[in-house]
């Protein structure tokens, strides 16, 4: 593996996660920017093509590699000449945490704003910051762990407002592990999920922070950990999120709650649902399963769910996250390196088969492949294809090993980014560029 650059950020520790919007992603230039969480479109599928369809022994060209984000689990949002993360500290003179901007052809260091105290709470492997910032225009948008939303410009890295998920909404979590939700940009309006019955997800505007609505449901068991997905379904625009209750459909104009799938109690909801059309992807892990709706109009802005089929639990994912790839769903299952496709409209699987990674499986795609980022720190390709597994290169990632890699790959301008704690590492995945 040829290392072109290697920038070593000033000694400090950071972690963070990325923020996602519709309005920010349905803007991006999709063969270049990676604005949120899983992209453009919150597919977690890239629209690039003219990629490696084979990696050379020991991957990938590194073309840079930066040390400074500090420790955290929050993958990048890619935006113009600029990378975005969260990440925290955690020593004794400085236990905090940092939203933190790179440039994008260098990795060069360019600002850091510090959003809050560092999370700390539960076991050691599962600290840090976990939400990956959403970039609209000149703003940047961050959710801490702890609740905290935080507004800086993009340039400057000055804080704009902040509000807190918790405090100023009464928000609630439905496990113990923290926030991190990437919010959503819809136009003028910011979307994330306070959780709970009195703001399960409310809007902002998105200059001041300011509150347009706030959507309630009944029962509901708190924030789990997907990010909202857009959708319009016969001239309405819903708004499609997963709490620790189950999915749920919110219209975008008022917040009133349309749907809701509700499924028993379980220790963390975590994937963010799929949308294509009106159909509505959803899992979870911890034995749940996976299962498929459809959003049908009833009019007067009305939506109504039906069930293609309930949850099939070998359809399970914990968070990796799964994508949808032609008709297929790929994902690894639960938090093992067993990856399975399966057919979309029927659940039935297609195959499964052990990947050469160890642990859960963080999953995006591009160009007819799947990335898989192990959290053994390997990162594999492997063909998008219904008839078989194939695996086509892997290599294990520089800084792996000392916890968990959870951090989901970014696929942006034929660059492949990934997050390993202290580390941000670019590679040049176009074709005929190796």
């Amino acid at each position: 593996m040829r290392s072109r650059l290697l920038v070593c950020f000033p000694a400090i520790f950071l972690s963070a996660f990325a923020v996602v919007s519709p309005g920010a992603c349905l803007a991006a230039e999709l063969s270049r920017d990676w604005p949120s969480f899983r992209g453009p479109d919150r597919s977690g599928v890239s629209k690039e093509t003219g990629l490696l369809q084979k990696w050379p022994d020991g991957g990938p060209t590194l073309v840079w590699e930066v040390r400074g984000p500090g420790r955290g689990y929050a993958s990048v949002a890619v935006v113009d000449n600029r990378i975005f993360t969260l990440g925290d500290t955690l020593s004794a003179d400085e236990p905090d945490e940092y939203l933190l901007a790179f440039d994008r052809d260098s990795g060069s260091p360019l600002w850091k704003l510090k959003t809050g105290s560092s999370w700390n709470q539960g076991q050691p492997t599962w600290q840090s910051s976990r939400s990956t910032p959403t970039v609209a225009g000149d703003l940047v948008y961050a959710l801490t762990a702890h609740g905290e939303l935080v507004c800086a410009d993009v340039v400057s890295g000055s804080e704009k407002w902040r509000k807190n998920l918790m405090g100023g909404f009464g928000g609630t979590k439905g496990d113990g592990w923290g926030y991190s939700e990437s919010v959503l940009i819809d136009g003028d309006r910011l979307i994330c999920t306070p959780g709970g019955e009195k703001a399960t997800m409310v809007a902002l505007n998105k200059d001041t922070g300011e509150t347009i609505w706030q959507t309630q449901r009944s029962g509901d068991r708190g924030a789990g950990h997907a990010s909202v997905v857009p959708s319009e379904i016969g001239g309405t625009r819903v708004y499609v999120q997963t709490t620790a209750s189950g999915p749920m459909g919110v219209r975008a104009d008022d917040g009133k709650l349309l749907w809701t799938f509700d499924i028993d109690r379980t220790t963390a909801v975590i994937p963010t649902p799929i949308v294509r059309d009106d159909l509505v992807f959803f899992s979870a892990g911890y034995k749940r399963g996976g299962a498929l709706l459809k959003q049908v109009p009833t009019g007067d802005g009305e939506v109504k769910i039906e069930t293609i089929y309930p949850l099939n639990t070998d359809l399970a994912n914990k968070h990796g996250g799964v994508v949808l790839v032609g008709d297929y769903l790929y994902a690894g299952k639960e938090d093992q390196n067993i990856i399975f496709c399966a057919e979309l409209m029927s659940g039935d699987i297609k195959w499964q088969d052990r990947g050469s990674g160890q642990g859960s499986a963080g999953t995006a795609a591009a160009d007819g492949c799947l990335y898989i980022h192990y959290a053994n720190g390997q990162m594999s390709l492997v063909k998008a294809a219904p008839d078989k597994y194939e695996e086509v290169g892997s290599f294990m990632v520089p800084g792996s090993g000392e916890r968990p890699s959870w951090a989901h790959p970014v696929i942006a301008g034929g660059r492949l980014y990934l997050r390993e704690q202290d580390r941000i590492l670019c590679y040049d995945i176009r074709a005929g560029q190796q």
